[in-house]
């Protein structure tokens, strides 16, 4: 009879749970996060599982970061999340101040529409070349979880030193994230990735110095040495510079990243960068550390001018260095989700500053959801 009773008041505490949960849009969330946060939600939207990105989308926010965050909880060894993703920490020796936080525990339901969810956005886009990030699906549904709103941004001090740190997901970018419960009405189409290709007319004479010109095609000065200022910003083997490197899930939400690190750095920050091994495979692994490696040499060591870049900046300057190590390793083409081609090696070298140009703006503002 008591263990009756005990099922009967943990059904109802349940369903008790689940009517509690707060329904509201993407842009409502966005739009002031800390009013949901550490509220039970439920909200529909398409998901965006790429290089690194694993995100609810929304469209149409005006926000310079258009999207929620997804994490799955800590411990749930599932397949689908960024392919890479940097995170900041306040390390051992942060010069700012740390706040203790506190979240209540998300259990995840791994019903049938988790585990289709969960596989769809894992399946990758077969074809020809390079496709970094790419997936098969596009994914919709309606997502319940706990959702953690927080000001995001970063902080630094007169001399330029980080000492505030804010924010989840990659670059710790995002306001908003969501820690998955539930999962239903999901759907999925195959993308096409023939629609977003970047064309141009190919001049046979050029071809084969299309590679070699890049430096005149994008202007002289620090652009071609971006790859080699990318790998070396994490530094030479045995090195402590706060940069720390890990393979494995990617897609959980750890309370150890928004705490204080045991580890101390140069500048008072780590630098965590997590690698999906799994996935990147041969090149696929050195254009993800070119990308990330930006990443960490513009906030360590902001050019003239980038000081303040936002997510768009960041990304934008991250993706042409990607590219620029592809050409480099002698790759014939590199493509993004959603089709977008940033180098054909087939493209007159007059073309090349257009048309990567046309891909990286259309790809940030269509697939990535930022704005300038």
């Amino acid at each position: 009879m008591n263990r009756l009773f005990a099922w009967v008041c943990l059904y109802a505490f349940s369903c008790c749970l689940h009517a509690q949960a707060v329904d509201a849009t993407v842009c409502e969330i966005l739009k002031n996060p800390q009013a949901f946060n550490g509220k039970i939600v439920r909200v529909k939207g398409s998901i965006g599982a790429g290089f690194d990105q694993f995100v609810v989308k929304g469209a149409g926010c005006s926000q310079q970061v258009n999207g929620i965050w997804l994490s799955y909880p800590e411990g749930t060894k599932a397949k689908s999340g960024p392919w890479a993703v940097l995170q900041l920490q306040p390390a051992k020796n942060f010069g700012g101040t740390v706040a203790t936080v506190e979240r209540t525990p998300v259990q995840l339901d791994k019903s049938k529409d988790f585990k289709q969810f969960d596989t769809l956005l894992a399946a990758p886009y077969k074809g020809s070349g390079m496709c970094l990030g790419c997936g098969r699906y596009a994914v919709s549904a309606t997502l319940v979880g706990r959702l953690d709103g927080i000001p995001t941004g970063l902080k630094r001090d007169s001399a330029g030193k980080i000492v505030g740190i804010s924010g989840f997901g990659n670059l710790n970018a995002f306001s908003a994230r969501l820690v998955l419960e539930s999962v239903s009405d999901v759907t999925s189409q195959e993308i096409d990735y023939s629609k977003n290709h970047v064309e141009a007319s190919v001049d046979s004479s050029s071809v084969s110095g299309a590679g070699a010109k890049l430096a005149s095609a994008f202007g002289s000065g620090v652009l071609k040495d971006q790859p080699k200022r990318a790998i070396a910003a994490f530094g030479k083997e045995g090195d402590d510079n706060g940069v720390e490197v890990s393979f494995g899930a990617t897609n959980e939400a750890s309370p150890k990243s928004e705490s204080q690190g045991q580890s101390a750095s140069p500048d008072g920050v780590l630098f965590n960068c997590r690698f999906d091994g799994d996935r990147l495979k041969g090149d696929l692994m050195g254009r993800a550390m070119s990308h990330l490696g930006e990443h960490i040499a513009d906030l360590r060591n902001p050019e003239p001018g980038t000081e303040a870049a936002g997510m768009y900046q960041m990304e934008y300057r991250a993706w042409l260095t990607t590219m620029l190590g592809a050409i480099q390793a002698g790759q014939k083409n590199l493509m993004l989700p959603g089709g977008y081609t940033v180098w054909n090696s087939s493209w007159p070298t007059q073309s090349l500053n257009k048309n990567t140009d046309d891909a990286l703006t259309g790809f940030l503002a269509n697939e990535a959801q930022l704005n300038k």
